[in-house]
């Protein structure tokens, strides 16, 4: 555990040193719900379908936003790569006697730490200013799943800025995936009762297994097989951007 510990917190103390990035994280997605679910609400009359049921739509996008947060918190913290790169510091971290998915792990500490604070912010926000109705009984397994998304995207985005060499093609490449990994799911609207091939997009989305299991853990929605599936879904695309990002780093120079 100690090269865990030793990573999480330099990783804690180079984050630190931009509050920038930590608000963005923070307090970026809180804007987004109070804008886009308040406004949104009252042009929708104050409806919007879950399979069955007709909550508010700040109701329906609130886990869109913990996902959100889990999305923006990665790939800061992936971005890190590229200062230790400039630095030449990240080669010294890769003769450290730390095997690589330790150090991954390590560096996913601060920002699983950072995601839980700003869901929680959100939740508070929803429950409290916007009269939002959740499970609190589910409130441990919406963590868990907060926790499970920032792994696989931090896993993801750390593949993607360990093998680039660019930081202006690691910042396109993210902003790509922030436009169409959010815009092609349920993240801001259902997707039901859209086109064909948009909802087959939209299902093979892992930003869309992450939205449809908070919704289930938060506001009690969604048909219990869909959610296995997409369970052992989101499990196996951490797992496998977990051993891509090591593999990476195994051949990092």
């Amino acid at each position: 555990m100690r090269p865990i510990t030793a990573v999480f917190y330099r990783d804690y103390r180079q984050r630190m040193t931009n509050i920038g990035f930590v608000f963005w994280d923070l307090f970026v997605p809180l804007a987004y719900l109070m804008l886009f679910g308040l406004g949104f609400e009252r042009m929708m009359a104050g409806s919007s379908v879950i399979g069955d049921q007709i909550p508010g739509y700040t109701a329906f996008l609130l886990p869109g936003v913990l996902a959100m947060v889990t999305f923006t918190v990665a790939m800061n913290t992936s971005w890190g790569f590229f200062m230790d790169k400039d630095s030449g510091i990240f080669y010294e971290l890769l003769t450290y006697p730390i095997t690589r998915p330790q150090f991954l792990i390590g560096k996913i500490g601060f920002s699983v730490l950072l995601s839980v604070i700003g869901s929680l912010l959100a939740i508070v926000l929803g429950v409290v200013a916007l009269d939002i109705g959740i499970r609190w009984d589910l409130l441990p397994l919406t963590v868990v799943i907060v926790v499970a998304g920032t792994a696989s995207w931090f896993f993801l985005f750390s593949m993607v800025a360990i093998r680039l060499q660019r930081m202006d093609a690691f910042n396109t490449v993210t902003s790509a995936a922030y436009i169409l990994l959010m815009f092609m799911s349920p993240m801001f609207y259902p997707v039901v009762d859209l086109r064909a091939w948009f909802r087959t997009v939209a299902w093979l989305n892992p930003m869309t297994w992450q939205v449809d299991l908070l919704r289930v853990s938060m506001l009690g929605t969604g048909s219990a097989a869909t959610l296995w599936l997409e369970a052992a879904g989101l499990v196996g695309f951490a797992l496998a951007c977990l051993a891509l990002a090591s593999r990476a780093l195994n051949r990092a120079h």
